[in-house]
Formats: structure tokens, sequence, C-alpha cells
């Protein structure tokens, strides 16, 4: 089997998940399970069968590059951006510098802050996902739906490939759908979720980026290249700010699809991404909440007393400098709430 690297892109605002998440500590840095274990440290355990220590790659924000480091102490390979690019750039570097010093290495990228309650079943999903780009697809990992849901991207499968348990050829990719088209995805069993976990050769991935979008690619090539070197921060520098803003799947996923290069394995090992306060309420409260004729979930600080009195299906969340209710069904739009914090310059609060 190739050498395999896992990349972890660490970014993203968290604002749905507000006022938890915030700039300075966003949603991967924290541990919304109560498990001891923060969700980054939870997507590093599961990489670490897969991997070892030496073949995990997180790419960050510069502002996140020493809580990181405090969490994950054994982390060797740490790429922080000057600024957000969005998906592609932060996964496309991490892999021409892999690519640079091991040209047949396969890349796998997977967010830091995703909800995973069975590992080994992740584990031979991912062995899977190897298995298939090692014959020159890139690969995603489709999450099987358990509900008609409205709050995640879709891939059409189709034909399934010679020779493995569970891949399939992908159709398409698909945009969040009304209820009635996610029904309707559910009841044809040929469409799963779309997690945003990708498996390729590093050269496919760079290559096939490089058909779709070639100064995103050379940029990050020529990055890649300085990699090691005196001038690598120099040409970071210089470089990064002319990337294309991109998503990994607009950018390579959805046009490879197109021409028959992409590959899904469904997977049934759980997954969430714990996106607002109602993808976080099956996972419990803080100890110290009093539900009275209520129900919902509480997030609090330690030690103080929460009690919720006849109000249902309510967020209650309290820490050292707001407190945010709101009806859990409304949980998408906590993200307004940010941006009139923004609007009224409350940097302090964001």
């Amino acid at each position: 089997m190739s050498s395999f690297h896992a990349i972890i892109p660490a970014g993203g605002a968290g604002t749905r998940l507000w006022p938890l998440s915030r700039r300075a500590r966003p949603k991967f840095l924290l541990d919304l399970e109560g498990t001891g274990r923060t969700l980054i440290q939870q997507t590093w355990d599961r990489m670490l069968p897969l991997t070892g220590t030496e073949r995990i790659h997180v790419v960050s924000g510069a502002d996140h590059g020493s809580a990181i480091a405090e969490q994950l102490p054994e982390l060797v390979n740490l790429l922080l951006e000057p600024s957000p690019r969005d998906s592609m750039p932060a996964i496309g570097l991490a892999a021409a510098i892999i690519e640079r010093a091991d040209p047949d290495a396969i890349v796998g990228s997977f967010a830091a802050d995703h909800r995973i309650p069975d590992p080994d079943r992740f584990v031979e999903a991912v062995r899977e996902a190897i298995a298939v780009a090692e014959d020159g697809y890139i690969v995603t990992i489709g999450i099987e739906p358990t509900e008609p849901s409205t709050a995640f991207g879709y891939i059409a499968s189709g034909e399934a490939l010679d020779g493995f348990d569970s891949a399939r050829a992908v159709r398409s990719f698909v945009e969040k759908p009304d209820e009635e088209t996610a029904r309707g995805y559910l009841a044809s069993g040929d469409h799963v979720w779309n997690a945003g976990m990708f498996v390729a050769r590093a050269s496919v991935l760079l290559d096939s980026l490089a058909r779709f979008q070639p100064e995103l690619a050379a940029g990050l090539r020529a990055i890649a290249a300085a990699w090691g070197t005196p001038a690598f921060v120099a040409e970071l520098g210089r470089t990064w700010p002319t990337l294309t803003k991109i998503a990994i799947d607009h950018a390579v996923a959805e046009p490879v699809a197109a021409e028959g290069g992409m590959a899904v394995v469904p997977a049934t090992f759980g997954w969430d991404d714990l996106g607002d306060f109602a993808s976080i309420a099956p996972l419990g409260s803080s100890p110290d909440v009093l539900w009275v004729d209520a129900d919902g979930v509480a997030r609090g600080r330690e030690g103080v007393q929460i009690a919720v009195l006849g109000l249902r299906n309510v967020a209650v969340v309290q820490t050292d400098d707001a407190v945010l209710v709101l009806d859990l069904a409304q949980s998408q739009r906590v993200k307004d709430v940010v941006a009139l914090l923004k609007d009224a310059g409350r940097d302090d609060l964001l």
C-alpha cells in the first residue's frame, strides 16, 4: 500500500455555535461532548491507526497555531495560513508539500471538527478509500443518510466499482436540498451525505486541480517548492494572497465527477458536523441544569446553576461574557446574531 498521509484542515468560524465558538477558540478546539478530548484531538486519535504521528498534517490559521500545538503535543507537521482562502488552498498546499517528498503518496482530508462515534468503522472506510485511490480515482467517503436532512449536501452514486467491497462511481454532487427533495434522496437509496472527506494520490489531486484551476495549482506547487528552505516564508507571503479562494468541492470534486473520475465509499460509522445547537442537543447538557416542565439543551459555566421553566425545545448557552437563548428550530439562524454583533462593532464578543 502506498504511504498514506492525513491532512486535517482546521478552520471555520463556527458562528452557528456562538457564544461557545469564537474567532480565538473555534469549535474544533472545544470539547463539546464532555469526553475530555476536543474535536481536533478526537480527529487526531482517529487518524493515528492509519498514519502514526509523522504523517498527520494540520493546516490552520496563524491565530490558532499555539492552541493546536498545545492540544496536539505530538504534532510534527503544522502549516499556518496567512489568511483564510477556503478548503482547496489549505488542503492543496499540504498535498503539494507531501507530493514533493513522496510523489506516490496518497493523501486524505478530514475536517477537524466532526463527530464520529465509531472510529473502527471509520478506519475500515478510509482503508477502502485508499485502495480505490491507488487505482487513480479521487475518492470521497459518503455517509449513508439516516433521515431526510436539509442541512447537508448529497452525493449521487452510480455503478459499483469492480474489485471493491462498497465503492461506487459518483454521478454528481448535490447542494443542500429542500425537505421534499431530501425525502426523495433517502427513498432512492443511491444518495449519501457529503461529509467533505476526500482521498487521492497527491499527484492526481494536484494534476486535476491544474486542469481546472491552473493558476491555483501552480501557486501551491511554487510555495511547496520552497518548503524547508529560507525562502519559504517570503514565497508564502507573496503567493498565498493571490490564490483563488475556493472549496475543494467546486475546484476539483464536481468537475472530476462530471468526467467520471470520482468514486464514493458509502459508510455507516455515524457522523455529524456539529454545526449548530440542534446537532449538539443529543450530546446532553451541563451538569448544573434544572429542567422544570421544559426540555432542550443547556451549556453553562462550571458551578453556575441554570434553571429552565416551561420552555420546550430550547437551547440555553452561557459563557463568561454572553448568554444565548433560542428555539432549537432556529439553530441555523445563530449566525445572524454574530452578524449583528459584527455590524455593531462588538469584536470583543466575536
